[in-house]
């Protein structure tokens, strides 16, 4: 079995169109209507935490594992992901990878635990919460529109979103409901293997009062997993050290 099949976990991204299109809105403008149709800035700025739970399927050289994942979350940029499946041949599988908005560690039952570093570690710095898109400006990141895709049957458009250090992101965001449909980025594994890393966002349900996806798809070459949320709290109470590297470690 190959050694890097559940790397990336979490940790969870063009074709031209007509000038008169790219010249009516730019990638800020696009991004500030995405922020609208989640629920809006006030509401979303009223979210400082987060805890989710759900089923996840992650796809492995032998075959689909189904698991459990739990996901908690908290302002501006902190993370931990919990993983349980077991992985036929190889057992009890649990993945807990946490990131505290600067550094972030992994304790892995299978291959052992290790720091996040490198495009990972880059990546999850140019996040924010409640969502991706609420703060990049403050991280220096920039946005462009540089086209307008289909998305299946949607029509979307396309913003790139340039950090200062880490990958760039092309966001496709629905042109009527301007939810985000998907995001594609081109990523680094520690194995130093390259890629894109795909993840596809569905199943919107309003949660006190924001919109939130309750089911993701991700995929690349490293790695294709998809998760189905089935229980999400905002505003809950969460042991800051769930976040941070154990201090046994």
């Amino acid at each position: 079995m190959s050694r890097n099949f559940l790397r990336p976990i979490v940790a969870a991204l063009m074709l031209l169109v007509g000038p008169q299109v790219a010249a009516a809105q730019t990638g800020d403008e696009i991004i500030d209507k995405t922020i609208t149709a989640l629920g809006g800035r006030v509401a979303l700025g009223k979210i400082t935490s987060r805890l989710a739970s759900g089923s996840i399927t992650i796809g492995t050289p032998v075959g689909n594992v189904d698991g459990t994942v739990e996901i908690a979350y908290a302002v501006p940029n902190k993370m931990r992901t919990l993983t349980k499946a077991k992985v036929p041949l190889a057992g009890q599988l649990v993945i807990d990878q946490r990131f505290d908005g600067k550094t972030g560690y992994v304790l892995d039952s299978l291959r052992g635990n290790r720091d996040i570093t490198g495009n990972q570690l880059d990546n999850l710095r140019n996040g924010t919460f409640p969502h991706p898109l609420f703060n990049y400006k403050e991280l220096g990141s920039t946005a462009r529109l540089v086209g307008k895709e289909k998305v299946g049957d949607r029509d979307a458009f396309v913003v790139l979103l340039t950090p200062t250090k880490g990958s760039e992101v092309r966001y496709y965001l629905d042109a009527e409901t301007y939810l985000p449909l998907k995001s594609v980025a081109r990523i680094q594994a520690p194995s130093g293997q390259e890629g894109e890393q795909t993840n596809e966002f569905g199943d919107f349900r309003v949660v006190d009062g924001i919109k939130v996806a309750f089911r993701l798809k991700s995929s690349s070459p490293v790695q294709t997993f998809s998760m189905q949320l089935t229980k999400v709290e905002n505003n809950v109470a969460i042991d800051e050290a769930l976040f941070s590297k154990p201090a046994t470690q």
